[in-house]
């Protein structure tokens, strides 16, 4: 088969890693990859939100089946137009991809099949998402409603900070059309945790557990961010709670979206809150997370590629997929200043060295090659995983390659599962 996946992070190197090793796969292509996806796949310089220019793509290099990675691509209907075009993809449709593209339809469908999630409620207006605030109190959470690569929520301790967040959002548009409604909710205390299946439209399959780190800073201090790190398993949910899970959200989810015509194909990504009552919805993504995505491909034993092709055809009920046992995480190197304003251009030194060490793959996520050299182009930048024979052992490895790495204007953090280690 003639494969392409479609974006540039450390997500679709991951992808791509994993799926050049089926022997399904004759020939790859990434759209618009970057220095470390060129190593795995051919790069076509053609945007992932460039819905005709990947379409048109597809058939110049007659691609059998597209892996579409990020949420933008699938929430502008990238996978309805391929399938017009008569080419097989996978991931959801424009309809199901809303999900995540509105936080507000998410909630409001939680609501409706009765999954448990935070109170919330939903504003157009500025002045009355105010006076909602200030009548709840603080703690409170503010969320844009539409896509913001993460960096749409703010966890407001106080209310003037909640009241901030709002005229940021709404009032100056940091995010664009993506603020024009914020969803405000309850803060729920407790640890996070996601969830990943592959779903066809009526089954899911579960991928797995993995914990992510959002603040930029050691301690979970510092700016909310795409993700600073990750490792799987994750022994906040167990594999008794992880079936639970599939049980309270994810098997009522992919019900309501079939019932409301809008069947869900592709990777339903859960963000769990799990407090004293419980796991409950933080949030739905409908592709693979980043970094997660890194240790979850890090840990499958089994191709990747036929349960894909499986899950856009509506026959994951014949699927099973074979695990490793061992544990993995992915430690984020970011370029200095991120999240905010990254400094692109630098370069980054002794990747090779890195790469070689035991059970060490680095993945990169925002790089670019240039006469020879790899140069940062990004805020998250490369995703050093490793597994090992357990987790401090996968964690030693990974903080060793990252050491190995000469770059000296990038940044990480050091206590990836720390959290986990100390339990």
């Amino acid at each position: 088969m003639r494969i392409l996946v479609v974006g540039s992070g450390g997500r679709e190197h991951a992808l791509c890693w994993k799926l050049a090793s089926s022997p399904l796969c004759e020939a790859l292509y990434c759209a618009p990859g970057n220095a470390g996806i060129a190593e795995e796949a051919t790069c076509v310089p053609v945007a992932a939100s460039d819905l005709d220019g990947i379409v048109d793509l597809a058939r110049k290099e007659r691609i059998d089946f597209v892996v579409v990675g990020p949420e933008d691509p699938l929430c502008l209907g990238l996978v309805d137009r391929l399938e017009t075009a008569g080419i097989p993809a996978f991931g959801p449709s424009k309809a199901a991809a809303e999900l995540e593209g509105s936080k507000g339809f998410m909630k409001d469908l939680a609501r409706r099949a009765g999954i448990p999630t935070a109170a919330y409620e939903r504003f157009t207006d500025a002045e009355a998402a105010r006076a909602y605030i200030r009548k709840q109190g603080a703690p409170i959470v503010i969320k844009a409603d539409g896509l913001t690569a993460g960096k749409g929520v703010v966890v407001a301790a106080i209310v003037e900070e909640a009241l901030a967040a709002v005229d940021e959002i709404m009032g100056r548009r940091r995010f664009g059309a993506a603020g024009a409604e914020v969803v405000v909710e309850e803060f729920l205390d407790g640890e996070e945790a996601s969830l990943f299946a592959l779903c066809d439209g009526k089954t899911a399959l579960l991928l797995g557990v993995a914990q992510d780190h959002k603040r930029a800073f050691d301690g979970d201090k510092g700016a909310n961010t795409g993700g600073m790190g990750a490792y799987a398993p994750a022994p906040i949910l167990d594999d008794t709670m992880a079936r639970r899970a599939m049980r309270d959200f994810v098997d009522p989810t992919l019900k309501a979206m079939a019932e409301a015509g809008r069947p869900f194909k592709g990777i339903l990504f859960v963000g769990l809150m799990v407090g004293k009552e419980g796991p409950k919805l933080l949030e739905y993504n409908v592709r693979f997370g980043d970094p997660e995505c890194q240790v979850l491909m890090m840990r499958l034993r089994s191709d990747l590629l036929p349960a894909l092709i499986a899950a856009r055809e509506g026959e994951l009920d014949q699927v099973d997929l074979r695990w490793h046992a061992e544990p993995a995480i992915t430690v984020v190197m970011a370029a200095r200043g991120y999240p905010e304003a990254p400094e692109k251009g630098s370069e980054i030194r002794n990747l090779g060295a890195a790469g070689k060490e035991p059970g060490v793959v680095v993945f990169h996520a925002g790089t670019r090659a240039e006469g020879g050299r790899i140069l940062a182009n990004g805020g998250r930048v490369l995703g050093v995983s490793a597994v090992g024979r357990d987790l401090k052992e996968a964690r030693e490895r990974a903080y060793r390659a990252v050491d190995l790495i000469d770059w000296p204007e990038g940044f990480c953090r050091r206590d990836i599962a720390a959290r986990a280690l100390g339990r």
